[in-house]
């Protein structure tokens, strides 16, 4: 198990290192004005911050099958840890967009930084097997949720859904959230640390959580459905100034968005493909992962329940203002 474990996860993680990096002297021209004639040639190149997780496929594919071209728009992804990482770039222009947890903006909101969401990107799945999950080690004897308690637990961002929706769920089953020990670790990293020892659990999507539970690992719970079934696992992100500035722009994306994911959610082939071209997997490990709901609708996102919850649990004094945070483009 040791031996598989890892490779796969070193693997993944050096395939992350060389296909989804992007040139940073690559910055796009100004932005400012009307998008590009994709019927000219002439595109307008928008850099959008993304995870290198089996969920951007979407997004992957939908690039490859020239869905943004066609509305004129040259998109170049660049790899982020979090969306909550993605903000300083958003606020800086250096990416116009990111996709990310909600979390990220409605922590924002606490600050005034004029962060908003303008789009869905995909829901997790109320029932059956989600789209993410806390995994450990066959060996550990982590089963349930309350043996979380007085354990140490990554997720890829500190203080966001993942740790605030896994306190819930402990809760819940009885044991003490205020116990456990959140560490950060990037997601492709779960697989080798686990086995380091350097944590005794890891929230993690797919492939990664696949890697785990495949090896002999366990699916402690899929905080998502334990807390908020359905939740948004990823919106789309921008900054209040973008909306005012150059809505001609987020106008194009939106409409491309909206299309992408749609199309999406029909060409399930299509997506599975991008994912193990972009992540270097197998194509059978990419027909094995669980896929979200692709949909640019935030109706049924859940993050005013995921605001409530976060000053529950006292990680925000208060829950934002939802008609500015939330824009429905």
């Amino acid at each position: 198990m040791k031996k598989s474990l890892v490779t796969l996860g070193v693997l993944a993680a050096a395939a992350l290192a060389l296909s989804g990096c992007t040139d940073s002297a690559a910055r796009p021209e100004s932005t400012a004005g009307a998008t590009g004639d994709a019927g000219s040639g002439e595109l307008t190149k928008v850099r959008v911050a993304a995870l290198p997780i089996a969920e951007t496929g979407a997004l992957w594919a939908a690039i490859d099958e020239g869905i943004f071209e066609e509305h004129g728009l040259e998109i170049e992804v660049v790899p982020a840890q979090g969306g909550a990482n993605a903000i300083p770039a958003l606020l800086s222009g250096d990416i116009q967009f990111a996709i990310g947890q909600p979390f990220g903006p409605i922590r924002a909101d606490q600050q005034d930084l004029g962060v908003v969401i303008v789009g869905n990107y995909a829901n997790s799945l109320a029932d059956g097997d989600d789209v993410n999950a806390v995994v450990a080690l066959g060996d550990s004897g982590i089963t349930r949720p309350a043996d979380l308690a007085g354990k140490k637990v990554s997720v890829n961002t500190l203080g966001a859904a993942g740790d605030l929706t896994i306190r819930k769920a402990v809760q819940d089953d009885g044991g003490d959230p205020a116990t456990i020990e959140f560490v950060e670790v990037a997601f492709p990293d779960v697989p080798a640390q686990l086995e380091a020892g350097t944590m005794d659990a890891a929230w993690a999507p797919d492939p990664f959580r696949g890697m785990v539970v495949g090896a002999g690992g366990t699916s402690v719970v899929q905080p998502y459905q334990a807390t908020i079934p359905g939740l948004s696992v990823l919106t789309n992100i921008t900054t209040q100034a973008l909306l005012d500035e150059d809505p001609e722009l987020v106008t194009a994306y939106s409409e491309a968005m909206a299309e992408a994911l749609d199309w999406a959610a029909g060409n399930e082939e299509a997506v599975r493909t991008a994912i193990a071209t972009n992540l270097k997997i197998p194509a059978e490990a990419a027909a094995g992962i669980t896929l979200p709901t692709f949909t640019w609708d935030l109706a049924d996102a859940g993050i005013e329940d995921l605001g409530a919850l976060a000053v529950e649990f006292a990680y925000i004094d208060a829950e934002p203002d939802y008609d500015s945070l939330i824009q429905q483009q």
